[in-house]
């Protein structure tokens, strides 16, 4: 079976193609990436001259370009898009165009070129801030507080429409906060490990008590791709982790994993809108595909920052250049003056 995989090159991605190509079921797969600032060709390396393997690089809103590098192809996982809140919020269209309008055409392409099986990656973002203790379940209100968030659930439910008005063989996955090797350091995770290894500050977003679940990139492509085997057409399956642990609590686990201090934290203005809570119930798919993570977040996290450690060649170039623009603009001056909140070492403002 060929495997139509697009924003390959991205983290999801790349470690999707790396856990498909291990497996020796016969899977090839046809990598199709735009190669923005997120997508990397570096995290493919090891795979680049794999017989079962190719690059395409190419733009999902082409239409042209998406049917010429699909055609052969009999199932598609959908990975690109634009996937930072913060950069949704600064910046909207772009987020608009890649998750709503790139979806589209994916869509319209597979639909004419008799695609067996459309696997939707989406985020727990779509079902909003939760309650606490509130797990969101597959039939929860779609609640999107961001434009990133909001972009994702419009695709969720343009998928849907296809599904139900053409009989569209789609699916389509919801999962927790991904961790793991190949995340571009804008997202927290990386970002925390990458700054703590640099003896950097930990800018934490006002009082960093915003709670994730947070799922391996392994458990998340083992979730995949029982979706794109087993998955009921039609259907919505949350993927997510078990922990749900306060962003405060991951950056000071992080702190300990590295072995630096406190002293590191620094507390910025909070992002616009920034939801307090996701966390998902994943019954359904452990119910009817049999999954469940298998990672804990103890060892993700451990085997994580070891990556990163012994991978600071590839932090350093991916860190480079429009992203140094990006963390000064975003982390750097969030505060009203400019400054951030608090200094390293220091409590933020209470609420």
């Amino acid at each position: 079976m060929k495997i139509f995989v697009t924003g390959g090159a991205g983290f999801i991605g790349s470690n999707f193609i790396h856990y498909v190509l291990r497996l020796s079921k016969g899977y090839s797969v046809v990598n199709f990436d735009k190669l923005t600032y997120a997508g990397n060709l570096q995290n493919l390396e090891s795979v680049a001259d794999h017989p079962q393997y190719s690059f395409i690089k190419g733009d999902i809103c082409d239409p042209a370009a998406v049917a010429a590098a699909m055609a052969g192809c009999q199932t598609l996982v959908h990975f690109a898009a634009e996937s930072h809140v913060d950069r949704s919020i600064y910046e909207p269209a772009p987020a608009i165009e890649t998750n709503v309008t790139g979806t589209f055409v994916l869509l319209e392409t597979a639909r004419k070129l008799d695609i067996k099986k459309f696997v939707h990656v989406s985020t727990d973002e779509v079902y909003g801030d939760l309650a606490p203790g509130v797990f969101a379940d597959e039939n929860s209100p779609l609640q999107p507080s961001s434009p990133y968030s909001a972009t994702k659930a419009s695709s969720d439910l343009i998928v849907r429409s296809y599904v139900r008005t053409f009989a569209f063989p789609a699916v389509i996955t919801r999962a927790s906060n991904n961790y793991g090797p190949f995340q571009f350091p804008e997202k927290f995770l990386p970002l925390m490990i990458a700054s703590a290894l640099d003896d950097e500050p930990l800018p934490i977003y006002g009082d960093g008590k915003q709670e994730r679940a947070w799922l391996h990139v392994q458990d998340h492509c083992r979730g995949i791709l029982e979706v794109l085997e087993r998955g009921r057409i039609g259907e919505v399956y949350n993927i997510g982790g078990l922990d749900v642990v306060e962003n405060l609590t991951m950056a000071r686990a992080v702190l300990r994993g590295t072995g630096r201090t406190e002293a590191l934290l620094s507390y910025v203005k909070d992002r616009p809108g920034h939801d307090r809570r996701y966390a998902l119930a994943c019954d359904k798919i452990e119910r009817e595909l049999g999954w469940k993570p298998a990672i804990s977040l103890e060892d993700g996290l451990r085997q994580t920052i070891d990556w990163y450690r012994n991978n600071r060649e590839w932090i350093a170039a991916v860190r480079g250049g429009k992203y140094l623009t990006y963390y000064r603009n975003h982390y750097e001056n969030r505060g009203p003056s400019g400054q951030v909140i608090a200094k390293p070492g220091q409590k933020p403002p209470e609420r």
